[in-house]
C-alpha cells in the first residue's frame, strides 16, 4: 500500500525459495497467447461496454489484443483441475490468479500447453475482514466540524467548511463556480475497502442521485465493500463528499465505482494482480479515470520485495497495469508514498508509471510534508508529477465525522477530483492532454524537483491554457489547408483573423481599406515562424457600414479579402 512505511529495499529478484513457495498457495498462470478465444476484436462490444467503446472513439484508439479476456476455454480448463480455484483474470497482462496447496494439480498447470510460466505470489487470504495495523495506514483524528458561513469557509458556489484551504490552494473553487463539478464523469477508486460508504452522511446525495454506480471486492470476491477498511471511504469523501459547512470534496457530482483490490491484512505480489483487475473492470465499464491511493515496493516476504532499479515505469505488474490503462485513454491518478522520512525515501509502483499522475503531498500552505516520498523514479522521469495537500487533509470518516488525515493517500484524491472537474470542462482533449495542462499550470513547472515534482497545480491555469487549446484547434480547424482566414463577413464589433506565419515568420502587416482605397485601421503583429495567430482586429467597432478589403502583407505573401459590414 502507498500507506506503508517502507524499509530499505533488499535489491533481491522477484523469487523465493522452494520451502516459502510450499507455504503461498495463491499463484499467478500467465498464458502464451488468446489463440482459444471465440471474441473477435470485429465485435468488441461482446466484451467492452458502449462507454468503453465511446472513450476509445474519442481518443481515437484501436481495439487490439489486450481488450480481448482471457480465453474462456483455458480457465475452464484451470478450474477443473482438482483442487484449483480460480480467483480471477487479467486480460491486460493475460494472466489468470489460482488458488491451491496441491503439488500435483500444480505440476498438471505447468504441463499445460498454453501455459508460460507458474509462479507463487501468496498464502492463502485469511478468512473474514482483518483488524488493520495502525502502523500502516494514514494518520487520521477527528476535527472539530467547520459551520462559518463567513469567508474562512466559504468559496463561492459551495460552503467549503473544512475543505475550502485545500479546494483554494489550487483555485479549485474557480472550476465550481463555472459549472464544472464533476457532472458525467465516472471515476473508478481503488482502494482497501470502503468501511461505511452506505450510511456515512457525506454520501447521501452520491447514494440518493444513483452516482455510486456498483462496487466489487476482487480480494473476497464478491460485491461487498462497505464493511470492509475505512481507507477507500476516507478517500472517497475527499472526491465526493457534499455536506455544506463541514466538507465539500473535489468532484462532487461525479459518479464512482468502487473497487477493493488490496488486502490490508498482508502485504504480497497478488495485490498488483488485483489492481491490474481492478483497473481493467473500470475500464471496459467505461469510466473516465481511476484515483488509487495505493502502492508496492515491500511484501511480508523479503524475496518479493522491489528494487528501486525496478521502478522504471516498465517492470513491476502494477505499473504496467497502469501505464496499460492510461493506454486505453483512462486518467490514472496515484499516491506517491509515505516513505520520505524512511531509509526507503523513493516513490511507489504503479506511481513510477510514465503515463500515471503521482501526487505528493503539502499543506495548506504549500510546504512539503516530511512523509512524502522522493522521485525521480528509476529511468529519470520527473516523479511525483503534481502535489496536493496530503497534510492535515479534511475528510469525513466512516462514522460521518469530520476528521483530518496525513499522507499522499489524501493528496491523490484531492487533485484527482480536481482533475475530473477539468475534463468535464473540456470533453475533446485526451487523458495526457489533461495531465499536461496540469503539469503546465503547477508551481514548479519550470524548476521540478524530486519532492513535488512540477509543484502544486493551479487549475484556473490550466483551464486557461485549455481553453487556449480549444481555440487554437478551432483555428485550425478554419484555416485548413489556407494560411489566413478573416470572419465574420458581415463583420459588427468584432472581426477575427487566424494567419498561418511562414516558415521564416516575421512581422505581418493587416490593414482595413474602405471602398476609396484609403487605409482606415492598421494592425501589425510579430509571428514566430509556422505559428498560428488568433487576431481580434481592434478599432473595427466604429466603421461604418459598407464594403472593405483586408490587405495583408508579410514580406513572403500579400494580398486582399473583401469583407462587408
Amino acid at each position: 500500500m502507498a500507506f506503508r512505511m517502507h524499509p530499505m529495499f533488499t535489491g533481491l529478484a522477484l523469487m523465493v525459495s522452494l520451502a516459502a513457495e510450499a507455504q503461498l498457495h495463491r499463484h499467478i498462470v500467465s498464458f502464451r497467447d488468446k489463440r482459444a478465444t471465440t471474441l473477435s476484436l470485429s465485435q468488441p462490444s461482446a466484451f467492452l461496454t458502449a462507454k468503453a467503446l465511446d472513450r476509445r472513439r474519442r481518443s481515437n484508439i484501436a481495439i487490439d489484443s489486450t481488450d480481448l479476456p482471457v480465453c474462456q476455454a483455458y480457465l475452464d480448463t484451470l478450474a477443473s483441475i482438482r483442487n484449483v480455484r480460480v480467483l480471477n483474470a487479467s486480460r491486460w497482462l493475460n494472466q489468470a490468479a489460482i488458488q491451491t496447496t496441491d503439488a500435483v494439480a500444480l505440476a498438471r498447470i505447468r504441463a499445460l500447453p498454453f501455459v508460460r510460466s507458474l509462479e507463487a505470489i501468496a498464502p492463502v487470504a485469511p478468512v473474514g475482514p482483518a483488524d488493520p495495523d495502525p502502523a500502516v495506514l494514514d494518520e487520521l483524528e477527528l476535527t472539530r466540524e467547520a459551520r462559518s458561513r463567513g469567508t474562512l469557509a466559504t468559496g463561492g458556489y459551495y460552503n467549503y467548511g473544512n475543505s475550502l484551504g485545500q479546494v483554494r490552494i489550487h483555485e479549485g473553487d474557480f472550476l465550481h463556480d463555472l459549472g464544472f463539478r464533476g457532472e458525467g464523469m465516472t471515476i473508478a477508486v481503488l482502494d482497501a475497502g470502503f468501511q461505511g460508504y452506505l450510511s456515512n452522511r457525506a454520501f447521501d446525495s452520491l447514494r440518493r442521485a444513483g452516482r455510486i454506480l456498483g462496487t466489487w471486492d476482487f480480494v473476497a470476491g464478491d460485491a461487498s465493500v462497505d464493511e470492509d477498511n475505512a481507507h477507500g471511504a476516507n478517500c472517497l469523501s475527499i472526491l465526493a463528499a457534499n455536506l455544506p459547512g463541514v466538507m465539500v470534496g473535489t468532484a462532487p457530482a461525479a459518479s464512482y465505482w468502487l473497487f477493493r483490490t488490496e488486502d490490508v491484512a498482508s502485504e504480497y505480489p497478488v495485490e498488483e494482480h488485483f489492481w491490474a483487475v481492478g483497473a481493467e473492470r473500470a475500464d471496459s465499464l467505461g469510466a473516465d479515470m481511476i484515483s488509487s491511493s495505493l502502492g508496492y515496493t515491500d511484501f511480508d516476504q523479503a524475496a518479493f520485495d522491489h528494487s528501486y532499479a525496478q521502478l522504471d515505469g516498465n517492470t513491476t505488474m502494477v505499473t504496467r497495469a497502469a501505464d496499460m490503462a492510461a493506454r486505453k485513454g483512462m486518467i490514472v491518478c496515484n499516491s506517491a508514498g509515505n516513505s520520505g522520512t524512511s531509509a526507503w525515501k523513493y516513490l511507489g509502483a504503479p506511481a513510477d508509471g510514465d503515463s500515471v499522475l503521482a501526487v505528493g503531498a503539502v499543506d495548506v500552505n504549500g510546504s512539503v510534508a516530511p512523509f512524502s516520498s522522493y522521485g525521480p523514479s528509476a529511468d529519470g522521469q520527473v516523479k511525483p508529477d503534481v502535489a496536493s495537500v496530503g497534510l492535515r487533509t479534511s475528510l469525513v470518516a466512516p462514522g460521518g465525522q469530520a476528521a483530518q488525515g496525513n499522507g499522499t493517500s489524501y493528496s491523490n484524491p484531492n487533485i484527482a477530483g480536481l482533475l475530473a472537474c477539468l475534463w468535464q470542462a473540456f470533453p475533446e482533449f485526451g487523458n495526457m492532454d489533461l495531465i499536461d495542462a496540469l503539469r503546465r499550470s503547477a508551481s514548479r513547472f519550470a524548476n521540478p524537483d524530486d519532492r513535488v515534482g512540477h509543484g502544486i497545480p493551479n487549475l484556473r491555469k490550466a483551464y486557461d491554457d485549455l481553453l487556449r487549446r480549444r481555440q487554437v484547434r478551432l483555428a485550425q480547424a478554419i484555416l485548413k489547408d489556407d494560411f489566413i482566414k478573416a470572419f465574420p463577413s458581415p463583420f459588427d464589433q468584432r472581426l477575427n483573423i487566424y494567419y498561418r506565419s511562414p516558415a521564416s515568420g516575421g512581422r505581418p502587416v493587416f490593414e482595413l481599406v474602405d471602398g476609396a482605397g484609403r487605409t482606415v485601421l492598421r494592425h501589425q503583429a510579430t509571428a514566430a515562424p509556422g505559428t498560428l495567430l488568433m487576431l481580434d482586429f481592434p478599432g473595427v467597432e466604429v466603421l461604418p457600414k459598407g464594403l472593405w478589403m483586408l490587405r495583408y502583407a508579410d514580406g513572403e505573401r500579400a494580398g486582399v479579402i473583401r469583407l462587408m459590414k
